[in-house]
């Protein structure tokens, strides 16, 4: 892939999860972007342990190198709380434009099952035509209100959420407007649809849309362990659903090959979940950022 094109970060829920707390509790903000930049990478996502004044957060990323290319956003447009959702979405925003970020990854999370004890597969939300539009309607806002920033919302497609298969993927860009695009996520697209083939279709169907790309790996038999036992999608985690490139099932160099002929701009950002005291953060860091150089030569 073209280094002119394409930067490499990766997300500090490796080091700390802000869903589980205590996975990772003994790592600081310091160490974690000390190690980042150790690893290789010059971006980086934003968690909990992260200040929130630009003033503050910005010098100790420059001293590494370090830049925020995107943080999580939670809507709630299903459930009615357009509002509130749109009210903390400007704070938002406005802190990531400080921070020089481009893109603000959205995800839909109405009755997820993110977070909770309900079975990830099972007790997830299925949403309704009149909900669909209120999605719509909050996302076409939010990316008119990103654009006031020069900045894009992208969707980003969630295990346990109400757009999390192909085909609601699909359904989503389909009824939004051209300017709300896709936070694509291999672990997710594999986790959701179960092969290498129907994850590389969600890319090579979207490819146009995607304005930011998660890179995650997938071990096939705590998937399998999760759907046979009807668990949670953080007992998974826990168990070690999620890992770095390279150390799962699936294969990137179609995904790297995918992005570049087709000219794709922008991060790839490693995010893999799993429990610190199980997989060493800087060890897996350093996993993925040498896989990457051998399979994409970035």
């Amino acid at each position: 892939m073209d280094k002119n094109k394409v930067r490499l970060g990766i997300a500090p829920i490796g080091w700390t999860n802000d869903d589980m707390p205590d996975l990772g509790k003994e790592n600081t903000f310091q160490q974690t972007v000390s190690e980042m930049a150790l690893a290789g990478f010059t971006g980086s996502e934003v968690g909990s342990k992260y200040p929130r004044d630009p003033k503050i957060l910005k010098p100790m990323l420059d001293l590494r190198g370090i830049q925020i290319c995107n943080a999580w956003f939670s809507t709630f447009f299903a459930d009615g709380e357009k509002a509130r959702t749109i009210d903390e979405f400007i704070i938002h925003r406005d802190f990531l434009h400080a921070m020089g970020a481009k893109v603000i990854g959205c995800s839909e999370q109405s009755r997820s099952t993110q977070g909770t004890s309900r079975p990830v597969l099972e007790g997830r939300p299925i949403f309704t035509d009149s909900e669909w539009q209120l999605v719509a309607n909050g996302y076409n806002e939010l990316a008119d209100l990103a654009a006031e920033k020069g900045m894009t919302v992208g969707l980003h497609h969630h295990m346990g959420t109400g757009i999390q298969t192909a085909k609601e993927i699909e359904h989503f860009l389909d009824i939004v407007n051209d300017d709300v695009y896709l936070l694509f996520d291999t672990g997710h697209a594999y986790y959701s649809e179960g092969s290498q083939e129907a994850m590389l279709q969600i890319l090579k169907a979207h490819l146009p849309r995607i304005n930011h790309v998660h890179l995650k790996d997938v071990r096939d038999s705590i998937v399998n362990e999760v759907r046979t036992h009807k668990l949670s999608f953080l007992e998974g985690v826990k168990k070690g659903t999620f890992t770095v490139p390279g150390d799962g099932i699936i294969q990137f160099k179609p995904v790297f090959e995918l992005l570049e002929d087709f000219g794709y701009e922008g991060w790839i950002v490693v995010e893999a979940e799993q429990d610190p005291a199980k997989a060493n953060p800087f060890e897996y860091a350093l996993k993925a950022r040498r896989y990457i150089q051998e399979v994409a030569g970035i």
